[in-house]
């Protein structure tokens, strides 16, 4: 059967069903959820036979491009001659349009590139996450013009600095208000708030709103599988920000194994855990991966820290379901955004095939309602994915 092309009002349309009617109607929608498939066809063959280090970013603009992000110089080094610029971008059936990105005069390139936006005024926002030496936010044009920068490379004084970041994962712009929020999240323990055009200081705050802090001497550096109730007053690896339409501010604390919401003020409106306490261990038997037994290498995913790490929306205007990066499943998990509630998930686990993860990193939704994926991992899978939206289906919850 011929796959449907799906239309922008289509879309949401579809995502839109339910949020008016009756009781009953309501009810019935509340176990429709979004469905994915993914093409195994995108993207297209990148140009000058380039190839791709670990893929740490993508992110979808105002006209459904999609930009890609990665490090060269985690190229293999057999292929360092062949190792395409930093910043990609790709139309929605992932032909190539451009690449540019590294070092330039009158800004300071991240040492380990790590998280993109493309802002709704066609601004593009890079991070780089490498701690004591990634202090900086940088502001591109499009075409890969340098326009701001916000901090100094190996500036940093901790999380009262409010003019350097520390190692940062994410920015995302809100046009409101004219601001940038940054997941200021690898060396500091913070949301950092800053103008969009000036770079001027606004905010900040840490876990439930609380005044950001050093970790004191001998602070474990990750949550325990052992721990209960609201979790750590402190942020551990802020990893994604994400505003939604109503105001909300969606915070990855990744280590904390949770997602926190807050106003745009930094007030603390609730969290959810992600995959939280010990995971129950891999099933997998008599076959290998990478020369380990591909239990090991489950195991190892599931025992990791690292659980919720990037959020991203749905297209409807009341952005009705939450999608976040569950690290530990491989997987992506879809949450009412309302109430926190987790209504299913997609992507194939872990692996390498179309649709499988290792290791997922990063994820942005376009206009349509596909997903795109980013995973990074230097035995891993090097890949962007794109998971297209087929119209909804029951709940798999």
């Amino acid at each position: 059967m011929k796959s449907k092309i799906w239309t922008g009002v289509a879309v949401l349309a579809l995502l839109a069903a339910g949020m008016t009617g009756g009781a009953q109607s309501r009810r019935t929608s509340a176990r429709q959820i979004p469905q994915f498939e993914v093409d195994p066809s995108w993207p297209k063959k990148l140009p000058n036979n380039w190839v791709l280090g670990l893929v740490s970013g993508v992110n979808v603009d105002a006209q459904d491009h999609v930009w890609v992000l990665h490090r060269p110089r985690t190229v293999k080094p057999e292929q360092k001659d062949r190792a395409a610029p930093a910043v990609l971008e790709f139309d929605a059936a992932g032909n190539f349009i451009q690449g540019w990105g590294g070092p330039g005069d009158g800004y300071e390139w991240p040492e380990t590139e790590h998280g993109i936006s493309v802002d709704s005024r066609g601004f593009v926002w890079l991070a780089g996450s490498s701690v004591g030496k990634d202090n900086q936010i940088l502001k591109f044009t499009q075409a890969g013009k340098f326009v701001l920068q916000i901090g100094h490379a190996g500036q940093s004084k901790g999380n009262t600095d409010t003019a350097n970041v520390n190692g940062a994962a994410d920015v995302a712009l809100y046009a409101k208000t004219n601001e940038i929020f940054v997941a200021d999240g690898y060396g500091n323990r913070r949301v950092i708030v800053y103008d969009a055009d000036t770079g001027r200081f606004k905010r900040m705050w840490s876990a439930f709103g609380n005044v950001p802090a050093d970790p004191k001497p001998g602070e474990p550096r990750f949550a325990s599988d052992d721990d209960e109730g609201p979790g750590p007053q402190q942020f551990n690896g802020v990893h994604s920000v994400r505003v939604s339409n109503d105001d909300l501010v969606y915070v990855c604390d990744r280590d904390n194994q949770r997602v926190q919401v807050f106003t745009l003020a930094g007030k603390y409106v609730s969290q959810v855990f992600i995959s939280r306490g010990k995971m129950p261990p891999s099933t997998a038997a008599g076959l290998s991966w990478f020369g380990r037994p591909l239990k090991d290498v489950e195991d190892d995913v599931l025992k990791d820290p690292s659980a919720a790490s990037r959020t991203a929306f749905s297209p409807d205007r009341d952005q009705q379901f939450l999608y976040v990066l569950d690290r530990r499943h491989q997987r992506v998990l879809i949450l009412d955004r309302k109430t926190l509630e987790t209504l299913g998930s997609f992507g194939g686990g872990l692996g390498t095939a179309p649709g499988q993860f290792y290791v997922l990193h990063d994820l942005a939704s376009d206009s349509r309602g596909n997903v795109y994926t980013a995973e990074v991992n230097n035995n891993g899978n090097r890949r962007a994915q794109k998971f297209v939206f087929k119209g909804m289906g029951p709940s798999t919850r």
